[in-house]
């Protein structure tokens, strides 16, 4: 289960900026999950709980992933249009010559951290 390695590096990304910021913990962390990144959301909450523990600064600290949406944007009429897993074809003029634009995302948006100095 690769969400275990990803709650991980989460963790490490949220405690850098938790010492950069000189906070005492972190409370609540946000991260962008695309359906094409390969990281299921409940799989990767799930890793999280067993990621935390041990840690200081995310021992209590809540992890709230929001999905994102696909979309492409089409290399034939050059809109940008939301579409399916299943159809990453232009969702206005049908062609499969496209590029995705967004939905490959894993990012950790915010961090909120709990009696930060700075």
């Amino acid at each position: 289960m690769h969400e275990l390695a990803v709650s991980l590096a989460l963790i490490d990304e949220a405690e850098r900026v938790a010492r950069e910021h000189g906070a005492q913990g972190i409370a609540h962390l946000r991260v962008l999950i695309g359906p094409l990144s390969g990281v299921d959301g409940e799989l990767l909450a799930r890793a999280y709980t067993v990621a935390r523990v041990g840690s200081t600064l995310t021992a209590e600290a809540t992890l709230e992933w929001i999905p994102s949406v696909i979309a492409v944007c089409c290399e034939q009429c050059g809109t940008t249009s939301e579409v399916a897993v299943q159809r990453l074809l232009c969702g206005v003029c049908g062609s499969w010559q496209t590029h995705v634009v967004s939905g490959t995302e894993l990012t950790l948006q915010s961090v909120e951290l709990v009696g930060a100095t700075h």
